[in-house]
């Protein structure tokens, strides 16, 4: 189904189609900042001679297709500048994208990127498990493609979903090099004659990583070269709006039916681990104020030094008087202090964290009607 909302002023926003035709004509007739996050996977201008073949002679499916031709470097640097611009000003000021590419291309566009204004935040190693063996033996194996991820502007306000990248990986910090295999297997979509339906089809593992880490439900997010479909598959199965541009119809024919058989996910399963940025801020006078601490208390610290809570939500702890931050670093001589993980109080003859009794209040706030 496809929904159209409409901001003051601002032409329809075709949320949960595929836009036929030029990717820049296409962007260039959508509302100016109106987009969460743009997704690319442009035409990487492999400037391929003649056929590829393997060494029982078959030949390999390689992409040859016309969309993949520029007669010059220049030409392709015009294509790249042009439908840059275009997503610049679709993006809305917090907006970002995310451009992925091989050694052919790659460079070129992220030079465009930052001569553009974009603000460059990763490249992203995708380092493929199962690559396409080099078969002329005259180079190494080309087992990585490069993405690159850039804010609107330096002072865009991204989103990055930390603390959900971090549960993906098992509780470890997220890398920039990401070990995906390549679409494969029932994943492949293929055609009438039981031949691939695009040459290039991403994983859709590649497009989860990426929209979890970058976008949040209900986010726009656009793809101007969005082929059969895998970000619009991913998109919608996490609550995410997609918008698709493709100008061949045999593409946009193999996504449409794609689409059409893809599932979101319930609301509960598309909630991912908040990140504590973006968890509302508790000023530790609050857990005086409600009660949950009272003045005179006594806070113990991991190495059994002690501070005593003040009426008006600071500490006192020998001569050192201050936030609970201050306090903590001055006792430890250091230059600075998570009070909330450093202090703990007593109940019941146990030492509890008084982070807790932050999360109690966020846990509370979270609950109330909106």
């Amino acid at each position: 189904m496809t929904i159209m909302t409409k901001a003051k002023g601002a032409a329809a926003l075709p949320l949960n189609t595929i836009m036929s035709g030029d990717c820049v004509e296409a962007m260039n007739s959508l509302p100016e900042n109106s987009v969460d996050l743009v997704f690319a996977d442009p035409p990487y201008n492999l400037q391929l001679r003649g056929d590829l073949h393997r060494p029982d002679n078959s030949r390999v499916d390689a992409v040859d297709d016309d969309w993949d031709r520029f007669d010059t470097f220049a030409v392709y640097d015009r294509f790249t500048n042009d439908w840059l611009k275009a997503a610049r000003r679709i993006l809305k000021p917090n907006g970002a994208i995310w451009v992925i590419g091989s050694y052919h291309n790659i460079f070129r566009v992220g030079a465009a990127l930052q001569n553009q204004g974009y603000w460059i935040l990763n490249d992203v190693v995708w380092r493929k498990s199962n690559p396409m063996p080099n078969f002329r033996g005259k180079r190494l194996t080309n087992a990585h493609e490069t993405m690159i991820w850039a804010s609107k502007q330096e002072a865009s306000k991204y989103t990055f979903n930390y603390e959900a990248l971090k549960a993906l990986n098992d509780g470890v910090q997220m890398r920039s090099d990401w070990v995906l295999p390549i679409c494969t297997g029932h994943e492949r979509l293929k055609n009438e004659n039981g031949e691939k339906a695009h040459p290039t089809q991403k994983p859709e593992s590649l497009l989860h990583r990426v929209l979890v880490a970058s976008t949040n439900p209900g986010d726009v997010v656009l793809d101007p070269f969005f082929g059969t479909g895998t970000t619009g598959a991913v998109a919608k199965m996490l609550g995410r709006e997609f918008i698709g541009i493709e100008r061949d119809a045999g593409y946009r024919k193999a996504a449409e039916a794609r689409l059409a058989k893809v599932r979101k996910y319930d609301r509960e399963a598309l909630v991912v681990s908040a990140s504590k940025r973006a968890e509302p801020r508790i000023p530790f006078g609050q857990l005086v104020e409600r009660g949950l601490l009272r003045p005179g208390e006594v806070l113990i610290s991991p190495r059994g030094k002690t501070a005593k809570v003040r009426a008006d939500g600071t500490l006192v702890a020998e001569d050192v008087r201050g936030s609970i931050h201050q306090v903590g670093a001055a006792l430890e001589g250091a230059p600075s202090c998570n009070g909330w993980t450093y202090w703990m109080f007593r109940r019941d003859g146990k030492s509890v964290p008084i982070d807790l009794l932050r999360q109690q209040i966020r846990a509370e706030m979270a609950e109330r009607p909106i």
